[in-house]
């Protein structure tokens, strides 16, 4: 960390929506090294979150809301001076926005513009850092994805992504809220416990000494991105931001470029950890995307950004926040589920 990013942060007042996420209690913890004054935003208690397992909760202020709330919202950037928001509040599992769409679009869309509104009406508000994704993009035969691709979800959550993404770009434009937009590909590290994703079932499928199980057929290419790499890249839109409101209502792909199969990343875990079990390809799921990925030059030259990890470090970091949290609970927490 170089001196002036911990200066710009030190003691700024910061409010993260969806602190109790996986990326949100990691960007949570990086704020908290840079001496930032966190605020967050929790709706339900996870107390087995980044957040709330450690000792950071006693380092920050909690409100307890909904960020669907703009009343609570405006209290809450007037009564604390926040000067930059992240908001990353979300409903972000795709199998539970296809059963219960109505609910992901009330929480994703309805709470980001919630959001953005109350922000535009609190003076003291210098930046705002919305978290879009990949999935905002749609399906596409011209890959990677670039910023200038149309935004054409389609599904539940791709659709509620593709809106939150576009009422970002709408409140810069029309009230010059100083807005940045991120797009990111499928987050993984330690801390996510949502088994039924591809790297914390796989990592918990061989502690268990189980065939990691794959739902499709294993060729779906996507980006895998270090959640600790997510964190940093937040971090630093939010002070570019700041120094440059050119950027105000500009979107970036962070990536590490390097996208994986299904198969390729659940066999690199198994590398990783000296496993020779063999997953169990279950080819059951023939209406997923075949190919999302992301290109992440305009993060690189108009940011100077580039990630801190491999993808191959990210894994190993993730694998030991996992053997120790196996080693800390003494728990198997019940039998694998099944991946796509």
């Amino acid at each position: 960390m170089n001196c002036g990013t911990q200066l710009f942060w030190r003691q700024r007042p910061t409010l993260v929506t969806g602190a109790t996420g996986l990326a949100g209690g990691w960007l949570v913890g990086r704020l908290l090294d840079l001496g930032a004054d966190v605020v967050c935003l929790v709706r339900d208690w996870v107390p087995r979150s980044v957040l709330l397992r450690g000792d950071m909760l006693n380092s920050v202020v909690v409100v307890r809301g909904d960020v669907r709330d703009q009343a609570l919202l405006q209290r809450v950037l007037g009564e604390y001076e926040i000067s930059t928001v992240f908001h990353l509040a979300a409903q972000t599992l795709v199998p539970v926005a296809n059963r219960d769409p109505v609910s992901t679009f009330d929480t994703n869309i309805a709470g980001t513009w919630s959001l953005l509104e109350a922000c535009r009406r609190s003076p003291l508000v210098r930046g705002v850092v919305v978290a879009s994704s990949d999935k905002a993009y749609g399906a596409s035969d011209d890959l990677p994805y670039r910023e200038s691709h149309p935004l054409q979800g389609r599904h539940p959550y791709d659709v509620s992504k593709s809106c939150v993404d576009l009422l970002a770009q709408s409140y810069a434009a029309t009230y010059q809220l100083p807005v940045v937009i991120t797009r990111c590909g499928n987050f993984f590290g330690g801390g996510d416990l949502n088994w039924n994703r591809l790297v914390p079932g796989t990592i918990r499928a061989v502690l268990l000494g189980e065939r990691p199980v794959i739902r499709s057929d294993g060729t779906p290419l996507r980006d895998y991105f270090f959640v600790e790499d997510a964190a940093a890249a937040y971090i630093l839109l939010a002070e570019r931001l700041d120094a440059n409101l050119d950027l105000n209502g500009e979107a970036f792909n962070f990536s590490n470029e390097q996208p994986f199969t299904t198969l390729a990343l659940v066999e690199r875990i198994l590398a990783a950890m000296g496993s020779d079990l063999e997953p169990l390809v279950l080819n059951e799921a023939p209406g997923e995307l075949q190919a999302q990925h992301l290109d992440a030059r305009k993060a690189r030259e108009v940011l100077d950004w580039k990630p801190i990890f491999t993808v191959d470090e990210g894994l190993r970091r993730t694998i030991e926040w996992y053997r120790a949290y196996f080693s800390e609970t003494g728990t198997s927490v019940g039998a694998p589920e099944v991946l796509s």
